[in-house]
């Protein structure tokens, strides 16, 4: 079974302004209906307004250390049930291994915040385990409608730089822009800190910092704009040491509607119009290390002398050992491949303004299979080296070239552990 190492999830919301008519597609199909049969037409949720409102949340990522992607899409899921949106008109891909999870300190219980309600509770199992693939997720998505989509992920502006059209009634916001990590909150040793009891991250900051923005507001008076610009305020760092630049993307002219068109409306908001302040990013983690994290906080909890903290630290130095090797692997292949003193430059360069992280999407895909075949698995933390991959192809580096630049650089390496026969490819 591969792991899943994506860095985040994604939130798509979605309004079928056609819908009370009858006259439009479902947006989504559940994973019970053929593609071919006709989805009943849903009820507006919203007679008033004469729409019907769809979302799709996804979560990315799998395993306990991954544990705030889940609660940012369990979470989302009840702002969205609050603001009125059918269940049914929800749907949900989420591996969901973390609620009964072993070291859940809570069973049958997740929170996305540290003096947070149980988030998990009615959720809807539509996709789980492995039935959370892209396929999948491009299956429910039928039709085009006006649509927001929130994306939590290390380098999520890549995504969309360039890419995206501005003319199909979508608007992005990203966690993140085309060459940073985005950041995890409420983590063990960190200010504010989870329920002693926890250890690990419960949330992410962009994620966290849209669902309180919109739980703490009235939505039929705050905008599309006026929430990316307080999250995009609380989500940088004025230090420059933590924190992203959140991003926008794609359709812009309607970012002036307000919020509760998309999320729905809970009238327990209607008198709520004070802004939170900003939290504190001593708070915040580089996504890529929040499973480092959560192994050490694992490890120090642990008796001494037991096998099972043993075997924590063996895992920890597995870890460390194999993202060194990764590091290096790459560096090394950009000097084979481009000399020694051009090669890390141009590995790391990013693109101009406008362009896309690469042209040719599948010679990307090539590049990471043919590394990953001889150097063992990227890996969470590995997939911040996807742009390397990218300048490779935007430079015409061949497969043979790519080969032989892996096997100089990999050569005996001994990945069972993180080979992509176990872990799957990243690409």
């Amino acid at each position: 079974m591969a792991h899943r190492w994506v860095c985040g999830l994604l939130s798509l919301l979605a309004v079928a302004a056609a819908a009370a008519e009858g006259s439009a597609e479902p947006l989504i199909r559940l994973p019970t209906q053929d593609e071919h049969d006709a989805a009943p037409t849903p009820a507006p949720s919203a007679a008033e307004e004469g729409i019907t409102r769809w979302a799709v949340l996804v979560a990315g990522s799998s395993g306990y250390e991954n544990y705030r992607h889940q609660a940012d899409v369990c979470h989302a899921y009840q702002i969205l049930k609050r603001g009125g949106l059918k269940e049914e008109n929800i749907v949900v891909f989420m591996y969901d291994d973390i609620a009964q999870n072993p070291q859940n300190p809570r069973l049958g219980v997740i929170i996305n915040h540290p003096k947070g309600k149980d988030v998990y509770a009615g959720v809807p199992k539509d996709y789980t385990g492995d039935q959370v693939t892209t396929k999948n997720f491009f299956a429910v998505l039928t039709s085009n409608k006006t649509t927001v989509i929130y994306v939590e992920a290390c380098e999520s502006g890549s995504m969309f730089e360039g890419i995206m059209p501005q003319d199909l009634n979508i608007y992005v916001s990203t966690a993140a822009n085309a060459v940073e990590s985005s950041w995890g909150t409420y983590c063990p040793g960190w200010n504010p800190p989870p329920p002693h009891e926890y250890l690990t991250c419960l949330g992410d900051v962009y994620s966290v910092s849209w669902m309180e923005d919109s739980e703490t507001h009235n939505l039929k008076k705050e905008a599309i704009k006026d929430q990316y610009e307080a999250v995009k305020k609380r989500t940088s760092s004025s230090n420059n040491l933590t924190g992203s630049h959140v991003m926008e993307y794609g359709d812009k002219t309607f970012k002036d509607e307000k919020l509760f068109l998309y999320q729905g409306f809970d009238p327990a908001n209607v008198n709520n119009t004070n802004r939170l302040p900003l939290p504190s990013l001593e708070g915040a983690i580089n996504q890529r290390d929040a499973d480092i994290l959560f192994m050490w906080k694992r490890y120090e909890q642990l008796d001494g002398g037991s096998e099972e903290k043993l075997r924590v630290l063996k895992k920890i130095k597995e870890t460390v050992a194999h993202r060194k090797h990764l590091d290096s692997s790459i560096n090394f292949i950009g000097k084979l491949v481009f000399g020694f003193e051009k090669g890390p430059s141009v590995l790391e360069a990013p693109r101009s303004s406008g362009q896309p992280v690469v042209h040719d999407w599948d010679c990307l895909k090539r590049m990471v299979r043919v590394f990953e075949s001889h150097c063992g698995s990227l890996t969470q933390y590995g997939m911040k080296h996807m742009r390397a991959f990218a300048n490779l192809c935007n430079n015409g580096v061949s497969e043979a070239e790519m080969k032989e630049a892996s096997v100089g650089a990999c050569g005996g390496y001994i990945s069972a552990k993180w080979s992509p026969l176990v872990l799957g490819h990243s690409a």
